[in-house]
């Protein structure tokens, strides 16, 4: 490296040295007179001695091998024996500088011929300006451009500053190439259709859609339109979302290929070109560095009132209809013979790149429509569709069908024995993940030979969380690992959601659990570390919530702190979402006090509470069982423009409950119906717990027939409290009857199930198989909690002998508690009711 420095800083000043000799060298006896490919000399006492082309080959073959330094060593003995040099002995060495590109040996090259005093020819200078652009010395390349514009023997044309032009494009620089097309205006070289390309190229850089169009507007002025020049146009529309040009000018393709009007050739190393002449056009002050002024290219776009494409909506609609001619065979072939011989391959590929780039701008744009119709004008052309045009058209389609038609373009796609690309399937994999479709989405994750993105693995781990599959998601995080895919922040968000929480929801956390908990989490941060990995505000979100679930209070404050440092002091607004997560599980561990100290610093942060924040430090107060506080908060929460909810109103009932101020509470629930809010199962629940609790079979009763009245369907929650009240009462026979009546309600929103489906009656509630059990078992696995409770309910209460009701409306239990009269009066009257028989 420090090699490297030290021949680029000789090669800047040898730039201000060379100045002075460039002009005149003279040599013992002889003058060097210059021409534009080759010098000669004149004088007595000069002998010519020619290198030959081995020396310039040894000198190639050891920059092949990596051997610069003897590279270096053979060009200096190469000058040693040579009397008599000139920039032909150097050319080989030149090309091979320019196509590696080697920009480094170019400058020692040039330092060499300086000291021998060779002077350079148009074929080295052109060569050396190459192999500066290839390898990013733009600031050097100037500078030659620059001196061999103020020389009066050498003189750069316009392919050397397409070369430049080239390299400033590769390199993304918009203020080099600004500085290459005012080189190019000062020195009046032109352009031509490379120059055109290049500009093209610059405007899709700089998602420069009315550069585009201006580029378009003066291409079109000064030459005929030609199937190479199109095609670069359709890619730099698609690109920049202009999908209307891009389809008009397709179009203009797919007729000239009609017409015969083909100019196409391949190079030696497989690059198509036009073996149209490229003349270039006088330059002109109509397009210059000033395209690439965004604010100037939007006035002048805007003022363009007709279509920037010259094609009009006539002529496209003509050809379009000649293209697409199903049924008309004859009509077909004679339109379409061109475009099917032998030697029109490379216009057919040609016309499928286009048709690619089409497809794929479709694809971005969500357009399913226009893709459709694309292909079929593919297969009206006779153009083979590959995998990379199925690639497109299957990205269009799960934009807006179903992952049933992408899976049919697929299917369609193997049929042909084309080889879908790592990218096709992932994006198939996402789609079916989105869908929950797991095993399919998982089958098509494992046919990916390469995934370079974790895009795919994070959509299957996001169905597995949604899921509730851990097991599943473990599978697949392993085979990321064993493919050696990157995990990025959404990844290390998802493991800390599914593998967090141990013990949670289905049982209570122990040691054991936390211990566990705390082994995943600190695997999963050590792999984030490992990957350069920080963590997000949602990353932040999901570990709160998991220690939070496990009950680890301590370390749940800890991490709060962390929070607090990465995000909450530099951005109080992402602190919210956080502090309500630490709050929320402060309160469920009922530490209050630690829960009123963190609301407190919560607001002295700068975080505003919103209207989570308020609903759960309401229900902090029915820790404290203090009704006042929670009405101070809910009058602060009112002024601050948050509406009571329900969840609101049941801390408050829940406080009211503790206190045994029922009349008060029924007076709220009262209320909450009338105001139109939506009581949930919760706040019922809440009146259940509390009346199982104290006995009050008048309070359940009447909760129930309101549950039953406001169309809310109990849980599993709901059967349990109404039946310990009917049993610690004694009343056995009623409960079993109210336990069957709430699970009819909770399994379907009528009650009758069972006399919809009597094969359930059979299969699981009266079946003698001991297998049955482990069958309603399997239902939790699926997430049907509701159901497979709902099952073992009913079965048991057939094997405990009693009858089962097939429809909850048939109760005599129900019956009794619809004749009851709700909300009589404006208070409801706390009495107790007659002893239930």
């Amino acid at each position: 490296m420090h090699m490297h420095g030290f021949r680029a800083r000789v090669f800047l000043r040898s730039i201000s040295l060379c100045k002075s000799k460039w002009h005149h060298h003279h040599v013992r006896g002889g003058q060097i007179h210059f021409s534009q490919n080759l010098t000669f000399t004149t004088g007595p006492e000069f002998m010519e001695f020619v290198a030959g082309p081995s020396v310039q080959m040894q000198v190639v073959k050891a920059l092949c091998s990596g051997e610069r330094r003897k590279a270096s060593d053979l060009l200096l003995d190469f000058g040693s024996r040579s009397h008599s040099l000139t920039a032909d002995d150097f050319v080989d060495i030149f090309k091979y500088c320019a196509r590696s590109p080697d920009p480094l040996f170019v400058m020692e090259i040039w330092r060499f011929m300086e000291l021998k005093g060779v002077s350079m020819n148009n074929m080295c200078s052109s060569l050396m300006i190459q192999a500066l652009c290839k390898g990013g010395y733009l600031e050097e390349a100037f500078d030659i451009m620059d001196f061999l514009g103020e020389s009066q023997c050498l003189y750069p044309v316009l392919p050397l500053y397409n070369s430049l032009l080239r390299s400033c494009t590769k390199m993304q620089s918009i203020i080099q190439a600004s500085k290459c097309l005012d080189l190019m205006e000062k020195k009046m070289v032109g352009k031509s259709e490379v120059t055109y390309t290049e500009l093209l190229k610059l405007a899709v850089l700089q998602k420069n859609l009315p550069a585009a169009h201006l580029i378009w507007q003066e291409y079109i002025k000064n030459y005929n339109t030609s199937i190479i020049a199109l095609r670069k146009f359709i890619w730099s529309f698609t690109r920049l979302g202009d999908l209307k040009s891009a389809y008009k000018t397709l179009q203009q393709m797919v007729s000239l290929g009609i017409r015969g009007n083909i100019s196409i050739a391949r190079t030696v190393y497989g690059k198509l070109y036009s073996t149209r002449l490229d003349i270039p056009v006088p330059s002109n002050k109509g397009l210059g560095s000033t395209i690439l002024d965004l604010e100037e290219n939007e006035k002048l776009d805007s003022c363009i009132h007709p279509p920037l494409m010259y094609l009009p909506d006539s002529i496209s609609a003509t050809i379009e209809q000649q293209i697409i001619c199903v049924g008309n065979k004859k009509a077909k072939s004679a339109k379409l013979d061109g475009l099917n011989g032998q030697k029109h391959l490379l216009l057919m590929k040609v016309l499928r790149w286009s048709f690619n780039d089409m497809i794929h701008g479709c694809a971005k744009q969500k357009n399913y429509m226009l893709a459709r119709k694309l292909m079929l004008q593919m297969e009206n052309l006779g153009l083979q569709p590959s995998s990379h045009t199925y690639d497109g058209i299957i990205k269009a389609v799960v934009s807006h069908r179903s992952f049933g038609d992408a899976i049919g373009v697929l299917k369609k796609m193997q049929q042909k024995n084309l080889k879908p690309y790592d990218s096709t399937l992932a994006t198939l994999s996402i789609i079916c993940s989105k869908a929950l479709q797991l095993d399919l989405a998982e089958a098509l994750l494992n046919q990916i030979s390469e995934c370079l993105y974790p895009h795919p693995y994070n959509a299957l781990l996001a169905s597995c969380n949604a899921l509730n599959q851990p097991e599943r998601a473990v599978q697949v995080f392993a085979k990321m690992k064993q493919k050696k895919v990157l995990p990025n922040i959404r990844t290390c968000e998802l493991l800390f959601s599914l593998f967090g929480v141990v013990n949670a929801p289905y049982e209570d956390s122990n040691m054991l659990s936390q211990v566990d908990a705390a082994k995943r989490i600190n695997a999963i941060e050590k792999d984030m570390a490992k990957n350069g990995l920080q963590h997000s505000h949602l990353s932040m979100k999901n570990l709160l919530r998991a220690l939070g679930e496990e009950g680890m209070i301590r370390e749940l404050i800890q991490y709060l702190h962390v929070a607090e440092n990465l995000f909450i002091y530099r951005n109080p607004s992402l602190g919210t979402h956080m502090y309500n997560t630490v709050l929320h599980y402060l309160v469920e561990a009922k530490e209050s006090d630690m829960a009123i100290a963190i609301f407190k610093k919560m607001k002295l942060f700068g975080c505003h509470p919103d209207s989570e924040t308020y609903n759960i430090m309401i229900d902090c107060c029915s820790i404290l069982k203090s009704y006042r506080s929670a009405c101070v908060l809910i009058s602060t929460m009112i002024r601050k423009g948050f509406c009571p909810v329900t969840c609101t109103y049941t801390a408050i009932i829940k406080i009211l409950l503790e206190d045994e101020n029922f009349h008060e509470a029924l007076n709220l629930l009262k209320q909450v119906i009338l105001d139109g809010i939506q009581p949930d199962i919760l706040l019922f629940n809440t009146f259940l717990q509390q009346a199982c609790y104290k006995g009050r079979i008048d309070l359940i009763e009447f909760i129930v027939e309101c549950m039953h009245r406001e169309k809310v369907p109990p849980d599993p929650a709901t059967c349990g409290y109404v039946f310990s009240a009917y049993v610690n009462s004694g009343f056995h026979n009623t409960a079993i009857e109210a336990l069957q009546v709430l699970t009819l309600r909770m399994m379907s929103e009528d009650g009758n199930i069972l006399r919809e489906k009597k094969k359930i009656v059979n299969e699981f509630i009266l079946s003698e198989d001991l297998a049955v059990e482990s069958q309603i078992l399997k239902l939790f696995e699926d997430s049907e909690d509701e159901l497979a409770v709902g099952l073992l309910n009913l079965r048991w209460c057939a094997v405990a002998g009693f009858p089962i009701c097939e429809s909850a409306d048939q109760s005599l239990w129900a019956k009794r508690l619809k004749g009851k009269q709700m909300w009589a009066s404006e208070s409801y009257q706390d009495t107790q009711i007659d002893t239930i028989a």
